[in-house]
C-alpha cells in the first residue's frame, strides 16, 4: 500500500510518482541529493525559491509530466514534514482519550463503590410494617409498660427509644462476700434459680428468685388509664429458707434512670428515707414513683429498717451497676431487732473513677438523672413500689395493699383459664407439677420479651471498616436472659411458634419489628445488638454483622402458623388483623425471600450454600458455619464454592411454599413461588443433589476429608534460649489425606432436614432409612431426645479447638427435636408405608423429651440450652427459655 500513499501525497504538489520510480534505489538516492541542494538553494535565495514554487506548468496528453529536479525534493520534504506531526498527533489524541476514559472510569468506580457501600445501611424503601408510633401509649397503651428488660433480674421500661427505666438490685448483708450485688442476670451469680412462674405478656407477672438462704418473689400488676400507659405496682416479698441458721439481712435497691431525656426529682422523709420520686418525660408526661415502707409480721419491725439513697448522673444504662458499686460504703450502722449493731454496706456519694495523671476519656453521651433508694431489713418482709401516671385523673384507688392482692389474684385466675383453653394439658392427663412447669416455660418466654433501640454495627465487602446501621427498634423474645439477652433471627422463628398460640398480636408485632430492620438488599442483620446496654454483654468479635451472611429463615414457620390460624379461626378477633398485616408485610417478604434465593445459591442449579464459614481453616478441626445456626456441626472440611448444603435447600423449599400460600391469599402473583417450591421439593432432585449411597442418608457435598486431627504445632527453641520468649505452641489442624469433592458423610441433624421440614414424600424409601437411624441408640437415639451427631461419626463430641468444646456434635437440642416430633406427627397421621412406624417413634420420642426437660427443671431450677446425650443433664447457658420452651407445644401436641 506504500505506492498509494505516495501518489496521494504527491498530488498535493501536482507531482505524480509512479511505483517503478519509488521502488528504484537509484531514484531514492538521487532524490536525497536533490533534496539537499534544494534546501541549500532555498536558504541562500529564499525569494527565488518561493517564486519558483508559484510557477505553473501545463501538462497535456497522457504522458507523465516531466519533473524538475529542483521541485521533486520539495515534494518529499513536505511529505516527511506531514508524516511526523500526524503520528505524534494521533499518539497525543489516543493518550488524551485514554486519560479521559481512565478518569471517567476512576470517578465512576468511586461513585459505584460509594453507592454500593451505602446499600448495606440503606433501609428498605417500602412502607414500614409497623408505624413509628405503633408502640406509643396512644396506640398501644396495654403494651406500653412492661418487663422489657430481660437482661436484669427485675425491671420495667416503656416501648419507647429513650425510656425512663426502673429496676431492682439486691445484696445480702453480713455475708462472707463483701460484694454480692445482683442486678444483671449473670450465670456467675450461681443462683439456685430464677423464673417467671406466671406472666401474661400484658398485665401482670410473678417471678421467683432463689439466692442461697432466701427467696425473693417479685410481682407486678398494671392498670390502664390516662394518656401515658397508666399505673403499675411492684411487690417484693423476701423469705428465708427453713434451713437458714438465722434470718438474713437483705438490702433491696430500687432505682429509676432517665435515658438521655426526662428529669427526676427526689422527695425525702425522716432525714434519709427517700419517700418518692417525681419526674417528667416526653412519653410519660408527669409521673410519681412512691417507695412504701417494708411490712413484716412484727408491728414494730419498720423501725429496724435502714435507708440510704443516691442521686447522681449516669452516662448510659450499662453503667448503672458500676455507679452503685462505686458508691457503696461500709460506714452505716444497722440495728436489728436483737439489738446487736453492725456496720452494713449502703449507697453513699458516687465518686467517678479517676486515676492520677490520667486524663478521663470524654464520653459524648448526655448524662441523665439516676436515683437510687436502698432499704435494708431483716427477712421476712414485703415492700411495694408504686408508679402513678400524672394523666390518670379518674383513678378509683391506689393499686397497693389489698387492692393489689385482689387484682393479682384476678389476673392469675384469668391466666390459668386461658392457659388450659389454649394448651389443654389437664385434659391430656398431665399432673399439676407438669402443668406448673409448662406455665413457667411459657411465662419465661413472655417475660423474656425485650424492647431494644439503637444501632447495629455492620459491614459489607464494599466497606473498608464497619459502619453504623440506622437506628431502629426491636420488640423480640430473647434466647437466654443471662447469656443471650438480645434478638437472634433464627431463634425468633421458634420463639413465635409458641407465642403465636398465646397471643397472635404479639407475634405480628415481633415479626413486624424484625422486618422493619431490613435493608434495601433484603438483608436483616441476624444478631441484633442494639444500644450500649445490649452491646456491653457481647464479645467484640461477634458485634459486627456482615451482609453476605444469612440465618435460617425460621420466621416463615411463625408466618405459617399465623396463616393456619387465619384459615381455621378467621372469625376470631385475634386472627382478623393477620390479613392486613400480611398485606403490609408482603413487599418486604418478597425482597427477603429473593435475597436468600440469590445470595445463598449453590454451584448447581437449584442448590444452595451457606455463606460466612470460618476463613482460618488451619485453626479448626472443622471450620464452623455460624450462619446455618448449627455452628460447629460437621460440614466440608475445606470450605469452597463447590459446597451444597442440604439444610438450606430444605429451608428454601419450605419458604417458597409459604411464599406461594401468602401470595395466593393476598391475590398476588404466586405462580413463580409455586413453581420453585415444586422444583425444590421434588424428591428426585433432592436425591441427585444430596443423597449419599455410601451413608444411606442425606448429606452436604463439598471439598472434604475425614482424615483430620488437632495436633500441637512444633515451635523451635534454640538451645540455651528461654522458652517463654517464643510463641506458645497452638493446636492446629493436621490433614493426613488430601480433600476431594464428595459427600460429607456425617449423620446427624443436617441429614434429617428433608424429614424435619416434611419435604420427603410419605412413600419415599428414604423415609425408612431416616426412621431407622433416628431409632438407633448407636446413632441418634437417646432416652432424652435425638442427639445432634451420630455416636459413630469421627467428630462426635470432638473439640473444634482447644478452647472450643463440642456444641452441635452430640448434645440434645430442643428446637430440632421439636421439628422431629412435629414431622413424626405428620407422617404418623399421613397414609403411607411408614405411617405406623412414624407414629410409634413419635410417642416414644415426645415422652422422652418432655420428661427429661421437666426433670432437669425440677432438679436444677432451670430450662437449659442443651441436654447431655449420655445423662440427660442440662448444660450450656441457663436459663434458656427460648426455643427450649417449645416443650410446651409438644405437651399440648400443637404442631
Amino acid at each position: 500500500m506504500q505506492h498509494q500513499w505516495f501518489q496521494k501525497d504527491a498530488s498535493f504538489g501536482s507531482i505524480s510518482v509512479n511505483k517503478n520510480s519509488v521502488d528504484n534505489p537509484g531514484f531514492r538516492k538521487t532524490s536525497c541529493v536533490a533534496q539537499d541542494h534544494e534546501q541549500l538553494r532555498l536558504r541562500l535565495f529564499p525569494q527565488k525559491g518561493r517564486m519558483g514554487r508559484q510557477r505553473k506548468r501545463v501538462v497535456t496528453g497522457d504522458a507523465p509530466p516531466h519533473s524538475r529536479r529542483d521541485e521533486r525534493p520539495a515534494a518529499f520534504n513536505r511529505k516527511e514534514k506531514k508524516k511526523k506531526p500526524d503520528i505524534g498527533k494521533l499518539f497525543i489524541n489516543i493518550s488524551i482519550g485514554l486519560c479521559i476514559f481512565s478518569l471517567i472510569w476512576f470517578f465512576y468506580a468511586i461513585y459505584m463503590r460509594s453507592s454500593l457501600s451505602k446499600r448495606v445501611v440503606t433501609l428498605h424503601p417500602s412502607p414500614r410494617v409497623l408505624d413509628a408510633n405503633s408502640t406509643t401509649a396512644e396506640v398501644s397503651s396495654e403494651r406500653f409498660w412492661g418487663s422489657y428488660r430481660p437482661q436484669v433480674y427485675f425491671g420495667m421500661k416503656t416501648r419507647s427509644p429513650r425510656s425512663v427505666v426502673t429496676g431492682m438490685m439486691w445484696m445480702r448483708q453480713f455475708s462472707n462476700l463483701d460484694m454480692n450485688l445482683r442486678h444483671t442476670c449473670e450465670q456467675g451469680d450461681h443462683l439456685q434459680g430464677y423464673s417467671w412462674l406466671m406472666h401474661d405478656g400484658l398485665t401482670f407477672g410473678v417471678q421467683e428468685i432463689r439466692d442461697n438462704d432466701f427467696t425473693l418473689t417479685t410481682e407486678f400488676v398494671k392498670r390502664i388509664g390516662g394518656d401515658h400507659g397508666g399505673d403499675w405496682t411492684w411487690r417484693i416479698t423476701a423469705k428465708q429458707h427453713s434451713s437458714a441458721p438465722q434470718p438474713p439481712v437483705i438490702s433491696l435497691i430500687f432505682y429509676a434512670a432517665a435515658d438521655m431525656q426526662g428529669s427526676l426529682h427526689t422527695h425525702m422523709e425522716e432525714r434519709h428515707r427517700l419517700a418518692s420520686i417525681t419526674g417528667f418525660s416526653e412519653e410519660l408526661g408527669n409521673f410519681k414513683i412512691t417507695f412504701r415502707k417494708p411490712v413484716t409480721g412484727e408491728l414494730s419491725s419498720t423501725k429496724y429498717a435502714s435507708y440510704n439513697y443516691l442521686q447522681t448522673l449516669s452516662p448510659g444504662l450499662e453503667k448503672l451497676t458500676d455507679i452503685v458499686k462505686l458508691s457503696l460504703n461500709r460506714r452505716f450502722v444497722y440495728s436489728p431487732p436483737s439489738g446487736e449493731k453492725r456496720h452494713y454496706i449502703g449507697v453513699d456519694t458516687y465518686k467517678p473513677p479517676h486515676h492520677q495523671n490520667q486524663q478521663k476519656p470524654a464520653d459524648p453521651r448526655k448524662e441523665s438523672d439516676f436515683v437510687v433508694h436502698q432499704v435494708t431489713v431483716q427477712t421476712p418482709f414485703q415492700i411495694e413500689v408504686l408508679f402513678e401516671s400524672g394523666s390518670f385523673y379518674n383513678r378509683p384507688n391506689q393499686l397497693v395493699g389489698s387492692i393489689m392482692t385482689q387484682e393479682l389474684e384476678r389476673r392469675k385466675a384469668e391466666f390459668n383459664v386461658k392457659f388450659e383453653k389454649i394448651f389443654g394439658l389437664e385434659s391430656k392427663g398431665f399432673s399439676q407439677t407438669y402443668i406448673k412447669f409448662a406455665k413457667a416455660a411459657l411465662s419465661n418466654m413472655l417475660g423474656g420479651m425485650g424492647y431494644f433501640y439503637g444501632e447495629s454495627v455492620v459491614q459489607s465487602v464494599y466497606n473498608e471498616y464497619p459502619i453504623l446501621y440506622p437506628e431502629g427498634a426491636l420488640f423480640t423474645a430473647v434466647p437466654s436472659r443471662s447469656f443471650f439477652p438480645r434478638g437472634f433471627l433464627w431463634d425468633e422463628g421458634f420463639h413465635q411458634l409458641l407465642l403465636s398460640k398465646w397471643d397472635p398480636q404479639l407475634t405480628r408485632e415481633a415479626i413486624g419489628h424484625w422486618f422493619n430492620l431490613m435493608n434495601i438488599e433484603g438483608w436483616i442483620p441476624r444478631e441484633q445488638i442494639l444500644g450500649d446496654e445490649a452491646r456491653s454483654k457481647v464479645p467484640a468479635e461477634f458485634i459486627v454483622q456482615r451482609n453476605e451472611n444469612a440465618n435460617p429463615p425460621t420466621l416463615f414457620l411463625a408466618l405459617q402458623e399465623l396463616i393456619g390460624q387465619l384459615s381455621s379461626r378467621s372469625d376470631e378477633a385475634a386472627s382478623k388483623p393477620t390479613l392486613p398485616f400480611l398485606r403490609r408485610l408482603f413487599p418486604r417478604l418478597k425482597t427477603w425471600f429473593q435475597w436468600y434465593n440469590t445470595t445463598q445459591t449453590g454451584p448447581k442449579p437449584n442448590s444452595y450454600r451457606w455463606r460466612g464459614r470460618d476463613k482460618d481453616t488451619n485453626l479448626y478441626l472443622n471450620p464452623k458455619t455460624l450462619t446455618s445456626g448449627l455452628d460447629d456441626y460437621p460440614r466440608a472440611s475445606h470450605p469452597s464454592a463447590d459446597e451444597r448444603h442440604v439444610d438450606l435447600h430444605c429451608w428454601m423449599a419450605l419458604s417458597s411454599g409459604i411464599m406461594a400460600s401468602i401470595a395466593q391469599l393476598l391475590g398476588e402473583p404466586h405462580e413463580d413461588y409455586k413453581l420453585l417450591h415444586d422444583v425444590l421439593r421434588d424428591n428426585n432432585l433432592l436425591n441427585d443433589l444430596h443423597w449419599s449411597e455410601q451413608l444411606h442418608a442425606f448429606s452436604d457435598y463439598g471439598n472434604h476429608t475425614q482424615n483430620v486431627s488437632l495436633q500441637r504445632e512444633k515451635v523451635y527453641v534454640p538451645p540455651g534460649q528461654p522458652r517463654h520468649q517464643f510463641p506458645v505452641a497452638r493446636l492446629v489442624r493436621s490433614v493426613r489425606r488430601a480433600p476431594k469433592l464428595q459427600y460429607v458423610n456425617a449423620l446427624g441433624y443436617v441429614s434429617l432436614f428433608p424429614f424435619l421440614l416434611q419435604i420427603l414424600q410419605p412413600d419415599s424409601p428414604k423415609l425408612e432409612h431416616i426412621l431407622r437411624d433416628m431409632r438407633d441408640p448407636n446413632k441418634l437415639w437417646t432416652p432424652f431426645g435425638l442427639r445432634s451427631l451420630s455416636k459413630t461419626d469421627p467428630l462426635y463430641m470432638e473439640r473444634n479447638t482447644e478452647h472450643d468444646p463440642p456444641y452441635w456434635r452430640g448434645p440434645v437440642w430442643i428446637n430440632i427435636n421439636y421439628l422431629a416430633v412435629r414431622a413424626l406427627y405428620h407422617y404418623g397421621n399421613t397414609e403411607g408405608p411408614y405411617q405406623e412406624k412414624a407414629a410409634d417413634v413419635y410417642k416414644e420420642l415426645r415422652t422422652n423429651i418432655i420428661n427429661n426437660v421437666y426433670t432437669q427443671y425440677v432438679e436444677t431450677g432451670y430450662i437449659w440450652e442443651q441436654y447431655n446425650d449420655s445423662t440427660g443433664r442440662g448444660q450450656g447457658s441457663h436459663p434458656f427459655t427460648g426455643w427450649s420452651s417449645l416443650t410446651v407445644l409438644m405437651m399440648a401436641e400443637h404442631y
